[in-house]
């Protein structure tokens, strides 16, 4: 009914203006009574002003006629905004003021002459399309700012439905971005939701019989009565997702001017589109991740997750018609997950900020519901402390956020991340939350496909992801019983330092308050007082299997094996043991374009056997031998194009592990998975004349976990000094792209 309401409103307001317009004697021509903004929409709320304004063409005075229009408007008891202008005098101030500008975007004539009203109209317009490029930019720091100062509708405790991200500024805006004809936004959606949240405004200003556009705590309740809906619970949902969505395609339209302004202006040369392949059925096309055309929804049940992942590593915009598309056609998941899922979904999970606007597609387009279909569990659930900045299904992703960037303190950055995910799936009912969340989390990370032992730890972690935070300040470190307590709870000290970082990324996507420098403080110095009572856990000892030597090796050559296995491939490689011969196979991949999930090297006699887990399937080993050779000629050339880092990647953490090995000096890597990790540890290992001996490495998500037992090529274990001029030696490779 708000909706008629509004009409209504704003046909009593027109007769209004347009009588006293009549009554003040002003000109047919010349001049005009226009509305602008809100009313110019015709969106008024029972407590809205009337913003009008008295235009005229340069040297047609009304200033009488302005006198005798505002003093009726004023004696009717209505609220006015108004102004008197020429009509050169608007185009001044839209030029001058961008508020002003977007006010006029929405001129509708009330009274006069109505040729005046239409030039007006179609002036704004054209000058806002003509300078669009040079206004946008302003336009979005004031979004940005206004953003910061009140907060999102989706989360604060008394929502501003008009002002905060995701109210009806925010869907204005929308409309203004449209109208330079840069972007273009989903009608039909916005239109919607925009309506939506204007009754939500009407029924607000009704209850609270004022022009209030904030709703405080005890007013869902009239709030829902208003709107028709069951109760206050219903009505913050209502209101909470409306804003959302509105937020949703905000950040996705802003993304698309950014493009916009990026690519070339229409006068200049511009270049068709193209899809760049980013992973198979996946591509990027001006600025967001799309299916490639050769991409089958059907046989594919693991094209949602690559998508989004790619999207999401990338900090690129997921397009929703693919999201959407693929919710609908994509083939379900098996249960077990299949090991390539597995992975992108951590790899989604530890993209940093660039997995928020990818959620958030993910929920919008209901394709998250085909993946994680408990999710529906802590959906816009507000949390019962006031301490919390957001609902707890957004206090989750931020905490996979905050865990992105503690990877390097963990073995198990894919168990860190799950568990990120999960800490508070039990939320929403009665049984306190770790409790009811532990048997969840199980189920979950078991249809994940995760190992026993990591599902175990999943369940573990979302069971005790208080127990830190809880222990270090309600009971005495000194006490040994306190120590006792912890270390009670968890398996070991690989499940401590998990439990570590997911205390400091919960505290930190809660509230700067929940991680402070003392609270933080109290945390570690009881993490590490329970650690000295856990057992560190070994080190994988050297491979030793024993393969026969193909009769190519025994000649000196290189014996190479391809074996086709479950999402991928397993090549075996046999040759002359010699520094490099590591490296140079690494290379051999990288070039390829290949991903290395995991690989096992060891020494046997004179020979050095490699074991490689690819990603890739349909691998042909004529065509890897032709690129190894090409790699062994040309070193400085593959060296030149392979050792780049990514300067915004977290630094890798690179420790010699003395008591891990007496045989061997064993050094162990954690750093981001990219092409070519491999290699470069490898190649700055080998231009120090130091053998590998055997290797363990392995894909954790998104960070490489990798351990290299190591020799002198003719001596044995490593002197200290040379243990350390190793590890500075790849660490600098891989922090700075040269070995």
């Amino acid at each position: 009914m708000t909706t008629t309401e509004r009409a209504t409103r704003t046909a009593a307001a027109d007769a209004l203006c347009a009588g006293a317009y009549r009554d003040s004697g002003g000109p047919d021509a010349g001049a005009a009574l226009v509305a602008v903004g809100g009313y110019g929409r015709g969106e008024l709320a029972p407590y809205s002003d009337l913003d009008v304004v008295l235009v005229s063409d340069p040297g047609v005075d009304v200033q009488e006629v302005a006198a005798r229009v505002w003093y009726p408007l004023w004696d009717s008891a209505a609220k006015l905004d108004h102004s008197v202008r020429t009509m050169p005098e608007m185009i001044a101030a839209a030029d001058a003021d961008l508020r002003v500008a977007l006010g006029l975007l929405d001129v509708r004539h009330l009274a006069g002459d109505p040729g005046l009203t239409m030039r007006l109209r179609t002036t704004m317009l054209a000058q806002w399309r003509r300078h669009a490029r040079d206004r946008l930019p302003e336009l979005q720091e004031l979004v940005r700012a206004r953003h910061e100062l009140v907060g999102e509708v989706a989360h604060l405790s008394v929502p501003d439905v008009k002002e905060a991200e995701g109210g009806i500024r925010d869907a204005t805006v929308l409309k203004a971005l449209v109208a330079t004809w840069l972007v273009d936004v989903p009608h039909v959606e916005l239109e919607r939701t925009r309506r939506a949240m204007l009754d939500v405004r009407d029924v607000l200003h009704g209850t609270a019989g004022r022009a209030s556009d904030r709703i405080g705590p005890e007013q869902w309740g009239d709030l829902a009565r208003g709107l028709g809906l069951a109760d206050a619970r219903a009505a913050q949902v209502h209101v909470r997702e409306l804003g959302r969505r509105t937020a949703h395609l905000s950040h996705l339209t802003w993304r698309r001017v950014d493009a916009a302004l990026a690519r070339p202006a229409a006068n200049e040369r511009v270049r068709r589109p193209e899809l760049t392949r980013l992973a198979p059925g996946v591509a990027l096309s001006n600025g967001e991740v799309v299916l490639d055309r050769g991409a089958r929804p059907a046989d594919d049940p693991v094209l949602l997750l690559r998508a989004a992942a790619e999207a999401a590593e990338r900090d690129v915009v997921l397009a929703p018609a693919t999201a959407a598309r693929l919710a609908r056609e994509a083939a379900p998941l098996p249960d077990p997950w299949p090991a390539e899922a597995r992975q992108a979904m951590v790899r989604l999970l530890a993209a940093g900020r660039g997995l928020l606007a990818v959620w958030e597609t993910l929920e919008e387009t209901g394709a998250l519901a085909a993946v994680l279909p408990e999710w529906e569990r802590v959906r816009l659930l507000p949390h019962a402390s006031a301490i919390h900045r957001f609902t707890v299904d957004r206090h989750v992703v931020e905490t996979c956020v905050e865990a992105s960037a503690l990877i390097r303190q963990v073995a198990r950055p894919d168990v860190l991340m799950v568990a990120a995910l999960l800490h508070d799936i039990g939320k929403g009912g009665l049984t306190e939350h770790s409790v009811a969340g532990e048997p969840i989390a199980r189920d979950i990370a078991t249809r994940m496909g995760f190992e026993p032992e990591a599902v175990e730890l999943v369940a573990r972690l979302v069971r005790w992801h208080l127990l830190l935070a809880e222990t270090a300040t309600t009971r005495d470190p000194d006490d040994p019983a306190t120590v006792d307590l912890v270390a009670s709870r968890l398996a070991g000290a690989e499940a401590l330092d998990l439990l570590l970082a997911l205390t400091e990324a919960d505290a930190k996507a809660t509230s700067a308050k929940a991680w402070s420098t003392w609270r933080a403080g109290l945390v570690r110095d009881l993490a590490r007082r329970a650690r000295t009572s856990l057992d560190s856990g070994p080190t994988p000892a050297p491979v030793a299997d024993e393969v026969d030597i193909p009769a190519e090796a025994g000649a000196g050559g290189l014996a190479l094996q391809v074996e086709v296995v479950t999402d991928g491939t397993r090549v075996t490689v046999v040759a002359p043991d010699r520094v490099g011969l590591l490296a140079d196979l690494a290379a051999t991949f990288a070039l390829q374009r290949v991903a290395v999930r995991a690989a096992r090297a060891w020494s046997q006699g004179a020979y050095a056997v490699s074991v490689w887990e690819l990603a890739e399937e349909g691998l042909d080993p004529s065509v890897l031998r032709q690129r190894f050779e090409s790699v062994v000629q040309d070193r400085a050339g593959v060296a030149a194009r392979l050792r780049r880092a990514d300067p915004d990647a977290l630094d890798p953490a690179v420790v010699v592990r003395p008591e891990a090995s007496t045989q061997s000096t064993v050094l162990e890597v954690r750093t981001a998975d990219r092409p070519g990790v491999v290699y470069v540890v490898c190649a700055a290992l080998a231009e120090l004349d130091i053998a590998v001996r055997s290797a363990h490495v392995d894909t954790l998500g998104p960070q490489a976990v990798d351990v290299f037992y190591l020799q002198e090529a003719h001596a044995g274990v490593l002197g200290d000094q040379r243990a350390a001029k190793a590890a500075h030696a790849v660490r600098a490779a891989l922090s700075a792209g040269t070995a």
